[in-house]
């Protein structure tokens, strides 16, 4: 079910967002295509897939989430340009390819996630892909700028560079990683339940406690695959985390652990959803697929 679903929603948010990183002038090409090589670049794109789920599950149609799920992978490629850079994370590899800053220059990867991170609050305010309720528009962007700056995944990756060469405890772990990748992954689960235009507190809250474990799933299965895959199979340098001494969940609880620590997650995040019915089956198999994974 989950590939056919993904299929689906990858051919519908690559399609808009092809349409949004056409260049509107000839002296921005080199800019628009930095921006272009960095989004349509692969991807498997979890987050999309999350906010149409999360707003088909209470209801609501593809059409209603299309400018939520093209700003939280417009927000997640930002945050990867920008992570791979010299002064961050120094990566030459990403998705198998070459990173912004190498297939094009530092300074011009800077602006191109400058770009994107720009270019995903101006879709999500546009009432043509978005709920035509003005409020309902202003919280969303307020979920996202919040799960995107210095409370969500700025703070994590802050967090992340001072803890280089540490020993983390698991709560300062988790702090990290609910940060640094949990908190874009949770937004979008709220801002496709948001867009459905159907969503009351009861929904919001089962949906926060899913979006909250699978989050940290999500890290818990890219450490363990940090360690049991490989280069060509990830797409980005294999061991790089255990290389440059960063704390990590098999670091810390050992291999085993963590894999029946994400299969708890995954357990947790399904419970949460028991009081929805089959409309909520894809937000199902995607706390599967996360831990399923192999790259």
């Amino acid at each position: 079910m989950i590939a056919a679903y993904q299929k689906q929603c990858q051919a519908r948010v690559d399609a808009a967002l092809e349409a949004l990183l056409q260049p509107p002038r000839a002296e921005l090409q080199r800019l628009y295509q930095a921006m272009r090589y960095s989004v349509v670049n692969g991807g498997k794109r979890v987050r999309p897939l999350l906010v149409y789920a999360a707003c088909e599950a209470l209801g609501g149609t593809p059409e209603r989430a299309e400018g939520a799920a093209c700003a939280v992978e417009l927000i997640h490629a930002y945050s990867l340009v920008h992570d791979d850079l010299p002064a961050m994370d120094d990566d030459d590899l990403r998705r198998g390819q070459p990173t912004t800053h190498r297939a094009f220059d530092e300074a011009c990867a800077i602006l191109a996630g400058d770009g994107l991170q720009a270019l995903a609050f101006e879709v999500l305010t546009d009432p043509r892909r978005n709920p035509r309720d003005a409020g309902l528009r202003l919280e969303m962007s307020r979920t996202l700028a919040r799960a995107a700056g210095p409370a969500g995944m700025v703070g994590g990756q802050a967090i992340d560079l001072e803890a280089v060469g540490r020993r983390l405890d698991r709560d300062a772990l988790e702090t990290m990683h609910r940060h640094k990748t949990g908190a874009l992954i949770e937004a979008s689960v709220r801002l496709g339940a948001l867009a459905s235009g159907r969503a009351d507190e009861t929904d919001l809250a089962a949906l926060a406690v899913y979006a909250r474990a699978i989050g940290l799933a999500f890290q818990v299965q890219d450490d363990i695959l940090d360690v049991e895959s490989d280069t060509a199979t990830l797409g980005k340098t294999q061991g790089k985390d255990q290389a440059n001494d960063k704390p990590t969940y098999p670091a810390l609880l050992g291999l085993e652990a963590a894999k029946a620590y994400a299969l708890a997650l995954r357990d947790q995040a399904l419970g949460a959803l028991e009081g929805f019915d089959a409309g909520a089956d894809p937000l199902r198999a995607l706390a599967r697929y996360i831990v399923e994974r192999r790259h």
